[in-house]
């Protein structure tokens, strides 16, 4: 059983230390809640779990605290897949719900598992998810002033269970104050993906991940007899190549760990039962 988890960027130039430490202790809270339900629960209902934490904790740009964008709106997507069915269901735009991530995981039932904007929340309100405003103050007084601070974040979960499975989920809050109707990587197979082989999930800037097929390219990779961190490196090579801003971490079915980022430093943090890492 392995777990690595993560929330987007963190800058020196734009954040305080206070902030990074925050952040170190939050990663580290979550990720010891979401190992202890691993070890009763399968990898999918885990990485759920994991990144619905990610949601309600407002240092990370998910749920609570998500970004505004430019119409004053808060518009949240989110994404889970497990590696056994291959079936990634997801949100795109959802507004007003707490916890996209589980309206995405309820969307595994159905034929059409991936909604967006106003059918997306008529479906999470037909299967009792509340009303809920995940606007901060904060994010209010970066929109009216026009900020952008913390625009690449996302958050994620992969993990590998006591069986072997692998699963993958991915939420975002958007970059802030972009287009409406603008699409993220999140719900996508660029940014959350995952087969029996390996499960990746990204961060960053949603278009450079979409142009680079990140998160399919490193499983792709390993699927065809790569070792996760020399996929990984062939992905982040190409990204390169593209100024491509992204970070992503992964496992692979043998249970090896793997994390990269482009631009330094994406905030993660990882936990094997024995070993725990930590960005710093």
């Amino acid at each position: 059983m392995k777990l690595i988890i993560h929330g987007g960027f963190f800058s020196e130039s734009d954040q305080s230390h206070d902030t990074k430490i925050a952040k170190q202790n939050a990663l580290k809270s979550i990720i010891e809640k979401s190992y202890e339900f691993l070890k009763s629960n399968s990898s999918y209902d885990t990485v759920a779990y994991a990144v619905s934490l990610l949601e309600d904790d407002e240092l990370f740009n998910a749920g609570i605290g998500s970004q505004i964008q430019s119409d004053g709106v808060i518009r949240m997507s989110a994404a889970i897949m497990d590696g056994d069915s291959q079936k990634l269901s997801g949100v795109i735009n959802i507004e007003n719900v707490k916890n996209p991530i589980f309206v995405a995981k309820a969307l595994r039932q159905e034929d059409d598992r991936v909604l967006g904007g106003s059918g997306a929340k008529n479906y999470a309100t037909e299967h009792g998810f509340e009303d809920f405003s995940t606007e901060i103050p904060q994010r209010r007084s970066e929109y009216e002033a026009k900020l952008k601070t913390g625009g690449k974040g996302t958050v994620g979960a992969v993990a590998i269970d006591s069986n072997g499975k692998l699963a993958v989920a991915t939420s975002t809050g958007g970059k802030g104050f972009e287009i409406p109707g603008r699409i993220s990587d999140s719900a996508t197979v660029a940014g959350n993906y995952t087969n029996e082989y390996c499960a990746v999930s990204c961060t960053g800037v949603g278009e450079d991940i979409v142009s680079n097929a990140t998160s399919a390219k490193i499983v792709t990779r390993v699927t065809d007899g790569m070792s996760i961190e020399d996929a990984f490196a062939k992905t982040f090579i190409e990204l390169k190549q593209i100024d491509g801003f992204a970070g992503a971490i992964g496992i692979d079915n043998k249970g090896n760990i793997f994390h990269q980022d482009s631009y330094p430093t994406m905030v993660f943090a990882s936990f094997d039962g024995e070993n725990f890492e930590v960005f710093e």
